[in-house]
């Protein structure tokens, strides 16, 4: 039962420390929607979405006006679209721009869903959307994209690692006159959820409901301030339940207004995604909060440590409030998107290489990494390969969104704006990747994928 004392507690949490509701995101099964005829498919996807989802926007801004609590994006996840192209046939990019027409539509944010589950192989629909990526992402403002290509189950699809790859490359070259945003649009995951409201990698996955609604929250800031509360000498165990209790009141609000989401809309609650999602206003980051742990600079030795702690605390603390905690759920460490990671890779503290190992410990990975715009699509296919060898082997999803810079000087930033920020282009390995890519085949699967 909240007393008095929680209310403004959380009051301030919002007015202070930049806590917020960064999505509600509704998922929407589109199975009933294939047909041979790909027109007649996009018209039942369009006919479906708008039906179901005519009323999010609004719910969300009434929820923010009723209780407060800002509710930053309202966003829609659908069926991998590989999916219906299998049945259908034809131009994949005919569903990216059916998916934009909803998207304007009913307004939202962001619609996912562009996606194909590759991990063990290809099958009828994958390649045809795998290769139309980078114009469906060219030709939509709202529409993202992700490809599955390994699991700890499956292994790792290398075949798959090199077209996308080669596909980062082209969508940011596609769309070099708008800061190469296309290939900001795009993950690449390892042992995707199927239940993730998060942009860009969201898709509605086969095992859910037929419409559900998630929630994602997100408040750095909020465990940052808390943080800085604390004694400098205080234990490192003391400064995780600190955090965990945090996260325990974060989750609750994600909750309240996932339920009330659910009631209003008239569809099923589906998750609270408890993520550290940072973002460029100052102190709303998560590198923040691991130099409030005593760290000089994030990046530095300690860094990955003090990120591990992070991950579990505010996983403990969100199994505790709510018990339909899911999605990624932990830290989210996106270069351009946070404060502390933009200077500390500014000044060189931060590589990519650092935040390699601390994506072993993290809920994603290397995520809206800038590089080079004239890195080989090879080398982007090879930090692919690695990223995913570690979710792999880890059991653990992990993902990589890498922005080649296209026409921008190294020493310069690549500016995209809102929640996105902007990202230094970081320095990377010359040395190339591209026997081992174009090897090609399947990375067999661990040995911790027999738990039958």
């Amino acid at each position: 039962m909240l007393n008095a004392n929680d209310i403004l507690q959380t009051i301030k949490m919002i007015d202070e420390e930049d806590l917020d509701i960064r999505t509600i995101t509704m998922g929407i099964s589109l199975l009933d929607c294939a047909d041979a005829d790909i027109d007649k498919s996009c018209e039942k996807i369009y006919n479906k979405i708008t039906r179901l989802a005519k009323d999010l926007v609004k719910t969300g801004n009434d929820i923010e006006k009723e209780y407060g609590i800002p509710v930053i994006n309202k966003r829609i996840s659908v069926t991998p679209i590989a999916m219906l192209a299998a049945v259908s046939g034809g131009d994949p990019i005919k569903y990216a721009l059916t998916l934009e027409r909803c998207a304007q539509s009913v307004g939202v944010n962001f619609i996912g869903g562009f996606s194909a589950l590759v991990q063990k192989g290809f099958s009828a629909g994958d390649l045809e959307v795998m290769n139309a990526i980078p114009q469906a992402l060219a030709q939509t403002d709202h529409v993202c994209a992700s490809v599955n290509i390994g699991s700890t189950k499956a292994g790792i699809n290398m075949d798959a690692v090199k077209i996308m790859g080669e596909k980062v490359v082209e969508a940011a070259k596609l769309t070099q006159d708008r800061n190469c945003i296309g290939a900001a649009k795009l993950v690449i995951f390892c042992n995707a959820p199927e239940d993730n409201p998060f942009m860009a990698g969201a898709f509605h996955g086969v095992g859910e409901a037929d419409c559900v609604i998630n929630v994602g929250v997100s408040g750095p800031g909020v465990v940052r301030a808390a943080l800085a509360k604390a004694p400098k000498d205080l234990p490192m165990h003391e400064l995780a339940d600190i955090i965990k209790k945090t996260a325990f009141k974060i989750t609750r609000m994600g909750q309240l207004v996932g339920t009330e989401a659910s009631r209003r809309l008239g569809v099923p609650f589906g998750i609270v995604d408890l993520s550290l999602a940072p973002t460029p206003a100052i102190g709303d980051s998560v590198a923040y909060i691991l130099e409030e742990m005593g760290l000089e600079t994030c990046g530095t030795h300690g860094t990955t440590a003090c990120l591990a702690m992070l991950n579990d605390a505010v996983k403990k603390g969100g199994v505790m409030a709510s018990s339909s905690v899911g999605g990624l759920s932990g830290a989210f460490i996106p270069v351009s998107e946070d404060a502390g990671m933009i200077n500390a890779a500014r000044s060189g503290a931060l590589s990519i290489e650092k935040l390699e190992a601390m994506t072993a410990v993290c809920s994603v990975g290397l995520d809206m990494i800038v590089v080079p715009g004239d890195t080989p699509a090879e080398t982007i296919a090879a930090i692919i390969a690695d990223e995913a060898a570690i979710g792999m082997v880890n059991s653990k999803t992990t993902a990589v969104r890498a922005i080649p810079a296209i026409g921008v000087e190294e020493g310069m930033d690549l500016e995209f704006g809102g929640l996105l920020g902007s990202g230094p282009i970081m320095k990377i390995n010359r040395c190339s990747s591209a026997v081992m890519i174009n090897r090609g085949g399947r990375i067999p699967a661990p040995l911790q994928s027999l738990k039958n």
